[in-house]
């Protein structure tokens, strides 16, 4: 347990927050966060903590009497894995209300906050209202900035909600106008969510959910640099802040933006077609037309390169690797290793120059897509919704650009997904052809006509499918084996 940080702990209002903070906190963080659905280190045990950054939104004793609201970030340590950070927004109460309960994380002994009991904030509507008012007022509090978007409008009676969606989020829902994602594992630099969705409305397209206001915890070096800046500049009209030469990416917290009332998803709407033996092709090629839309617009508004033959050689390697991993850790993916490092090699054969198939551009793409991951409005049009990527894997990862029939072939398994779950097989092969025609209208070109590429990622798609559900849910391991036992019989 420590009160070191990385970057300079603030306290808000002169209030010794800091000292005895974690202290007082430990034997509650212990309880509370792995029974939390967004905590990553689940089933092993929680080594230290350390603070990393503090920040007092509402102090008790002030606007709202007794009662507080705490922001902090919090590095966990355990073993077999790197340090994670996590951000919590605490309420501190004198007497908790029994709507709260089930939010509590217990009361607090010793320390700034001793005597109080503390809460998971975002659940309460008083303390989420709070959050939105300060999401209004573009500026710093402490180490956080608080970015506002000029167009951004805000409506009285926002009533807030908590969305019981959220897996490695939590979402507050604010009437029908707005929803605010707030991060939980967080990391340096800007979350792709916020990045692409931003970088996709600015070039308008409706195709996303435009953010209006988002928050960012700072560097000390950052936020002594903009502390130096005029301060009309530095109030946080732009986009997501930069670090300063040596300094480290701010950290992404949250993001306020549109929400779409009356809006189902993809997954949802796939199940009760598959269920049906229903006709969903129109809305898989519309939905394939929108994902090249946000693949277009994403190629005009940020950086595209050409994949050299070493890059795409080692991607076919990493490829290799994980096939070789799932297969020493589940039995079922053994028979077809041996077909399935062929996708691979013929993926390394087209970066050497010497297998069939053009040029490969890789650009920044979703990273996640599935039919989960879209949603049809009332007005049948489509839009792509969380753009962070797999939240397991590191960020830098996550904001590396790849080729777009990543996507593609996870929209493909999601597919698949859809007609297997509810035993419908050829409903799968039906729709999957819709998407790749509806895709290849907007985009010129057709997914199918890139073989090589599309095998590769769709086999790798599925390969990590099945450690997952070998991990979490070995009843769904089939999907995934009959997608390997098809790739590895694919020419």
């Amino acid at each position: 347990m420590s009160d070191s940080s990385w970057t300079r702990v603030p306290a808000t209002t002169g209030r010794a927050v800091v000292p005895g903070l974690l202290r007082s906190l430990d034997p509650l963080l212990r309880r509370w966060l792995p029974r939390q659905r967004w905590f990553a280190g689940k089933g092993l045990p929680i080594g230290d903590f350390r603070l990393a950054a503090a920040t007092e939104l509402v102090p008790p004793g002030g606007r709202l009497g007794p009662l507080g609201l705490l922001h902090i970030l919090v590095d966990v340590e355990q073993p077999g894995r790197p340090p994670d950070c996590y951000q919590l927004l605490l309420g501190a109460h004198p007497l908790l209300p029994s709507a709260l309960v089930r939010a509590a994380l217990g009361p607090a002994v010793g320390g700034p906050y001793d005597g109080l009991t503390l809460y998971d904030a975002p659940h309460d509507p008083r303390m989420a209202a709070l959050l939105l008012e300060r999401l209004k007022l573009p500026g710093r509090t402490g180490n956080l900035r608080f970015t506002t978007e000029p167009s951004a409008q805000f409506p009285p009676g926002l009533t807030p909600r908590v969305s019981t969606a959220e897996q490695s989020n939590t979402s507050v829902v604010y009437g029908d106008r707005y929803i605010l994602k707030l991060f939980r594992r967080v990391s340096p630099g800007s979350n792709p969510d916020l990045e692409l969705s931003l970088a996709l409305a600015r070039a308008g397209s409706r195709r996303v959910a435009e953010p209006v206001a988002w928050f960012e915890a700072l560097d000390a070096d950052t936020a002594d640099a903009m502390d130096a800046m005029d301060p009309k500049d530095a109030a946080g009209t732009g986009g997501p802040a930069a670090a300063p030469p040596g300094g480290r990416e701010p950290i992404t917290l949250g993001v306020l933006q549109r929400f779409l009332p009356g809006s189902s998803d993809g997954w949802a709407l796939a199940l009760a077609s598959v269920a049906e033996d229903g006709d969903f092709r129109a809305e898989a090629a519309a939905l394939g037309r929108a994902t090249a839309e946000v693949h277009r617009a994403l190629a005009d508004a940020l950086p595209v390169r050409r994949l050299d033959g070493g890059t795409l050689e080692r991607v076919a390697a990493a490829m290799t690797r994980r096939l070789e991993e799932t297969a020493a850790e589940v039995p079922g993916v053994r028979p077809f290793t041996g077909a399935l490092r062929a996708a691979y090699d013929d993926l390394a054969k087209l970066g050497a120059g010497t297998g069939p198939g053009g040029a490969v551009f890789a650009q920044r793409i979703h990273g996640d897509l599935h039919l989960g991951q879209a949603l049809r409005g009332p007005d049948g049009a489509w839009v792509l919704i969380d753009f962070e990527g797999e939240p397991a894997r590191p960020l830098a990862d996550r904001r590396r650009p790849a080729p777009p029939v990543q996507d593609v072939a996870g929209m493909l398994r999601s597919f698949d997904y859809a007609a297997h779950h509810s035993g419908n097989g050829p409903w799968a092969a039906r729709h999957r052809a819709a998407f790749c025609t509806g895709y290849a209208a907007v985009a010129g070109t057709d997914p199918r006509e890139q073989p090589v590429l599309i095998r590769a990622f769709e086999t790798d798609k599925a390969v990590y499918e099945a450690r997952y559900e070998a991990r979490h849910r070995p009843a769904w391991l089939p999907i995934p084996l009959s997608a390997l036992a098809r790739l590895s019989t694919t020419p």
